[in-house]
């Protein structure tokens, strides 16, 4: 993809991929360029949302970013906080944020998934205005939704590696499991 082809993508906005009868949606932050032009989430091959996704056990295989439309099947949906793409998420103000909590809210209301997996702690703690929130379960709801900050796993994160996401993830995995009325697995 050129530099051209990227920076068109500017400001994009990418579809989410939801259906009813959610366990986890997961809520990125906003998408990056690369996610905005391809039409896939999480695209960016540094990006360790598929590999942790699938180390986690919530899929069954690695899934690529192309094979997104699978999710629901395992009944898993993505969102952003803020919908608008950008090259770094730096770019985007903390009115966005609290804007994009505020229409996250609204859709996990529509929606009603049994958790709502926000990556990233940061973009949770100023979309929720929760400046102490921590990674893991937190005390907040929408509604029945659960909320869980999960870490962020974008390439840059250099705090966390991928085997210490996928146990995060994996936590989250085995409480929804738990808590799933029906008893289904994927």
């Amino acid at each position: 993809m050129t530099p051209e082809e990227l920076n068109a993508a500017r400001d994009r906005v990418l579809p989410d991929v939801v259906a009813g009868g959610l366990r986890v949606l997961f809520c990125g932050i906003n998408p990056g360029l690369l996610s905005a032009a391809t039409g896939h989430h999480f695209a960016r091959p540094g990006n360790r949302f598929w590999p942790v996704l699938h180390m986690s056990g919530f899929t069954p295989r690695l899934l690529s970013p192309s094979e997104q439309e699978e999710l629901p099947t395992y009944r898993l949906g993505i969102t952003n906080v803020v919908a608008r793409a950008t090259a770094r998420a730096d770019e985007l103000s903390a009115e966005e944020f609290r804007e994009g909590g505020r229409i996250l809210t609204a859709k996990v209301e529509l929606l009603r998934p049994q958790w709502l997996a926000v990556v990233g702690v940061t973009a949770y703690r100023t979309a929720f205005g929760d400046r102490k929130a921590l990674i893991g379960p937190q005390d907040r709801t929408i509604g029945a939704t659960r909320i869980w900050a999960l870490p962020n796993p974008s390439g840059l994160n250099a705090r966390w590696t991928a085997a210490a996401m996928a146990q995060e993830y994996g936590r989250l995995r085995a409480a929804a499991e738990s808590a799933d009325p029906a008893g289904v697995d994927p």
